[in-house]
């Protein structure tokens, strides 16, 4: 009984406290969407006053967006066919291409940042190659791969490992003294070293590293699709535009910026997530 008396007297402070938490995170959506949707309130009027065929209004777009990707049955989650066969071979280049990034850009970082004397010998020869603009190897990877998912995979390799690559190597440097001489004294060396202090000291580097070339994913898996591809949303783009349906072109633009702020956001709460004790470090929250 009394149990039973305490569980009442507290139920009152928990729907408060649920409807406080509702309130807060009704106003957080607001304070993040009044923005874009005045902007496109705004769109939407001028593009209906002005009548120009080559920005149609956010409705039309929608309406196009509805029609040729979401307007599947339930059990597809509401995707068409369209869509499962543009989302499907775009998202397989982009995620395969990052994470062989991923991959390599950190082993090869490491290794880099471990031994300055292979660093000075391989250093220079990556200064050169991230400074060619990936788009102008593409006519390269199309002679080497044709037309297709390896061409855009090695595009998307080639644009992207440089930011992980370098801070990598950067944050693999740049590790504290006090860490690897703390670990010396207590006899961890060698792999265990790396793998409990050199690593976790870099991961913030490293992460870092890995969303900026997320976002650089993006662009060349659309611009390989653009000129090495049959599928994808990128060959869904050229072909909106060479038949002028323009709101279908449209849609794929809003697809692709959606996307790219679903990764972002996903990918920054991972970073949280896994680097909570290094924003408690900083004194941040996590």
């Amino acid at each position: 009984m009394k149990a039973e008396t305490v569980d009442a007297h507290r139920r009152p402070g928990r729907i408060a406290g649920a409807r406080r938490a509702v309130k807060r995170f009704a106003l957080a959506v607001a304070v993040r969407l009044w923005l874009p949707l005045l902007l496109i309130l705004i769109w939407e009027a001028v593009t209906r006053a002005v009548g120009e065929a080559y920005f149609p209004p956010p409705s039309e777009i929608l309406a196009a967006l509805h029609e040729l990707w979401f307007s599947g049955p339930p059990s597809r989650l509401f995707m068409t066919e369209e869509a499962l066969e543009d989302f499907g071979p775009s998202l397989f280049s982009l995620f395969a291409g990052w994470l062989l990034t991923g991959l390599a850009g950190v082993v090869i970082g490491v290794a880099l940042g471990l031994s300055r004397t292979v660093a000075d010998f391989v250093e220079p020869m990556v200064h050169f190659g991230r400074a060619i603009p990936p788009p102008t190897l593409l006519t390269v990877f199309l002679a080497v791969f044709a037309i297709g998912t390896p061409m855009q995979i090695a595009t998307i390799v080639f644009g992207v490992i440089w930011p992980v690559l370098l801070n990598t190597i950067d944050g693999v440097r740049t590790v504290e003294r006090l860490y690897l001489d703390t670990a010396e004294v207590f006899g961890v060396r060698g792999m265990q070293r790396l793998r409990r202090v050199i690593l976790p000291a870099a991961a913030p580097k490293i992460m870092a590293g890995l969303r900026i070339s997320l976002g650089l994913a993006l662009i060349l898996m659309v611009l390989a699709e653009l000129y090495g591809s049959t599928t994808g949303i990128g060959a869904h783009l050229v072909g909106a535009q060479r038949a002028f349906e323009l709101p279908q072109m449209w849609a794929g633009i809003v697809v692709l910026g959606v996307l790219g702020y679903l990764l972002n956001t996903a990918f920054l709460m991972i970073e949280r997530r896994w680097l909570r004790w290094h924003l408690n470090a900083r004194g941040g929250t996590a």
